[in-house]
């Protein structure tokens, strides 16, 4: 049986593919859609930004991608089937979707509004659901097999107490929903799969920051991670290679949370 792959299996080529990054202005999005256009998908750069989806844009078609940005507000769910038949119009039908689109709370529990509980629920949890069912729909419908990748948080699985209670239970909704949906759709060839990040330098990074203070000389090796050590592990969960793997939440902490 081993015959019918090459040796090493671990080819990351993505070419032929169509890839949906969400939040892709700023983060771990915006790296994403690099990382995805750099090993051959052609990629739809959805987020509310306009000039710096252009500049995406204008960057990855630069080195020789395709790419195309899209405006989005992930908290519309209108606007999200709106957004993947922009994408698909000029690409294809989406085979990848990674869901980073996310906001903190920053805020105590008993402290939010209303209308901050629904915005970060809307943001974290409800639109990576509908983004997944509105790809998983239309691949189903084409007869075609994908990839889903989830951006969860080491705030899943451990909390410490620093004003963002409603974040870590967000995240944790994400580590269920990729289990779930991974089971629900497994028959029809398409894998979901998430990332837990620990702490990594990013825009949301620079505001906890902000508010706590430099916390870094408490982390076991006292760094932060570079979005960059996360594209390895990105490329794993969407590679041809890693078909046989779905349902899981890849941990990528340095060693910082809980074992």
């Amino acid at each position: 049986m081993t015959d019918a792959f090459p040796l090493p299996n671990a080819s990351t080529d993505l070419g032929g593919q169509v890839a949906l990054v969400t939040g892709a202005t700023s983060g771990l999005g915006l790296r994403f859609a690099r990382v995805l256009a750099a090993a051959g998908a052609a990629v739809a750069a959805a987020g509310r930004r306009r000039e710096r989806l252009d500049a995406l844009v204008s960057e990855i078609t630069g080195a020789g991608g395709n790419a195309l940005g899209v405006e989005l507000d992930v908290t519309d769910p209108e606007a999200i089937p709106e957004a993947i038949d922009a994408a698909e119009r000029a690409l294809g039908t989406v085979t990848i979707a990674v869901n980073c689109a996310g906001i903190p709370d920053a805020q105590r529990a008993h402290k939010m509004s209303l209308e901050l509980i629904d915005r970060v629920l809307d943001t974290n949890v409800r639109a990576p659901y509908l983004v997944s069912c509105e790809v998983a729909r239309r691949l189903i419908a084409a007869g075609l097999p994908g990839r889903i990748v989830n951006i969860s948080s080491m705030a899943a699985f451990e909390y410490g107490g620093n004003g963002a209670a409603l974040y870590s239970i967000s995240k944790a909704a994400v580590n269920r929903m990729t289990e779930v949906l991974a089971v629900e759709w497994v028959r029809y060839g398409i894998n979901v799969n998430a990332i837990a990040p620990g702490a990594f330098s990013s825009e949301m990074m620079d505001g906890m920051m902000a508010r706590v203070g430099d916390f870094t000389g408490a982390l076991p090796r006292k760094r932060l991670g570079d979005p960059a050590q996360l594209d390895s592990t990105l490329l794993y969960l969407v590679a041809p290679s890693s078909e046989f793997v779905t349902g899981t939440v890849v941990k990528v902490d340095d060693g910082q949370g809980p074992r």
